[in-house]
C-alpha cells in the first residue's frame, strides 16, 4: 500500500465513541461507532449517501469475532433494519464526499470485501451471498483504488478482521525464521504486525499437558484450530494444515506444547539464540 496522512476526528474526544476518518487526497470518508450511539452515528449527513457498512461484534455460537458487511444507496435507511441482529455492537461506514459511488459501484466493494473478509479467516462473516457487480474496467480500476484506502483506514478504526495474513514479511524481525521444538516435534514461524506467523507444515504435541487445565486458552485454542481444518491429526503428532497467525509468539507457542510457554524462549533461530536474545540485539 501507498504511505498516506490519515485524519482522525474524535467528535467526543473519546477513541471508542463517535469518530470520523479520512485520507489525504482521498474523496472518501470514513464514519464509526459503538452500537449505543446508533442514533447519532446515524444523524450525520454522511449517511444519507451511497456506501459500504461493517457491522462487527461476536457470534453467540462460536465465541468468535463476527462481521457483517453490507451496501446501500442510504446508509442511514439499510442500517436501521440490522437492529434486530444483535451480535454487533459496533459500526463503520464509508461513503465518497464527491458522491460519485454509484448502485452498481457499492455493490462490486461489497462483494469483494465479503469476499476478503472469507479469505482472511478471522471471523465468522454472517453475509449470505455476497452480490458483486461487474463493471467496466475504468471503473473497476476505480474501485479497487477506493477499496485500498479502505484497507487502510479498517485497521485504525478498530476493524482488523479483514487483514489477510502477511504472504512476504518485511523488515529483518519479521524475516527472520524461528524454530519451536519439542519431544522431537519442529514447528517454524516468524514474527508478524499482528503478533506471530506459525507456517503450514508446523508439527505440535498431539496431548495437552496434565497442568493445561489451570490455564484453558491453549486447549481451547487447539480445539478450534481442529474444527477450523487447520489443526489435523498424523501419526502421532499434529500438524498445521494452513499458516495461522496468532497474537503473540508465547500465543502460538502454547498450542504447539499443549500448554502455557514463554514464546521469548521458546522460539529460537537456526544458531540456537531464542527471541528474546535475538530482540536485545537488535534493541
Amino acid at each position: 500500500m501507498a504511505s498516506a496522512t490519515i485524519k482522525i476526528f474524535l467528535v467526543h474526544g473519546d477513541p471508542k465513541r463517535l469518530r470520523t476518518a479520512e485520507l489525504s487526497n482521498w474523496t472518501g470518508k470514513a464514519v464509526a461507532g459503538p452500537r449505543s450511539e446508533f442514533e447519532e452515528v446515524l444523524a450525520r449527513e454522511e449517511s444519507l449517501g451511497a456506501g459500504i457498512y461493517f457491522l462487527t461484534g461476536t457470534d453467540p455460537e462460536s465465541g468468535r469475532p463476527a462481521i457483517y458487511i453490507g451496501e446501500a444507496e442510504a446508509v442511514r435507511d439499510r442500517v436501521k433494519a440490522h437492529l434486530g441482529k444483535d451480535f454487533w455492537n459496533h459500526i463503520a461506514y464509508f461513503i465518497s464526499k464527491d458522491e460519485n459511488l454509484t448502485k452498481a459501484h457499492i455493490r462490486y466493494l461489497e462483494g469483494r470485501l465479503i469476499d476478503q473478509a472469507r479469505q482472511a479467516n478471522r471471523s465468522v462473516v454472517t453475509n449470505g451471498q455476497g452480490s458483486g457487480a461487474r463493471l467496466p474496467e475504468s471503473d473497476r480500476e476505480d474501485m479497487e483504488i477506493f477499496l485500498e484506502k479502505i484497507n487502510q483506514l479498517l485497521p485504525v478504526l478498530g476493524i482488523e478482521l479483514l487483514m489477510l495474513t502477511p504472504i512476504n514479511p518485511q523488515g529483518n524481525v519479521e524475516r527472520a525464521i524461528l524454530y519451536c521444538e519439542i519431544k522431537g516435534l519442529k514447528a517454524l514461524g516468524h514474527m508478524s504486525p499482528n503478533g506471530f506467523l506459525v507456517l503450514k507444515g508446523s508439527q505440535a504435541v498431539l496431548t495437552e499437558r496434565a497442568a493445561a487445565h489451570k490455564y484453558p486458552w491453549p486447549t481451547n485454542m487447539r480445539q478450534r484450530l481442529k474444527e477450523e481444518g487447520a489443526f489435523l491429526e498424523k501419526e502421532g503428532y499434529l500438524i498445521f494444515a494452513q499458516d495461522v497467525e496468532f497474537s503473540s509468539p508465547s500465543a502460538a507457542a502454547a498450542v504447539i506444547h499443549g500448554g502455557n510457554a514463554n514464546g521469548l524462549t521458546a522460539w529460537k533461530s537456526k544458531d540456537g539464540k531464542t527471541l528474546k536474545e535475538i530482540e536485545a540485539i537488535g534493541s
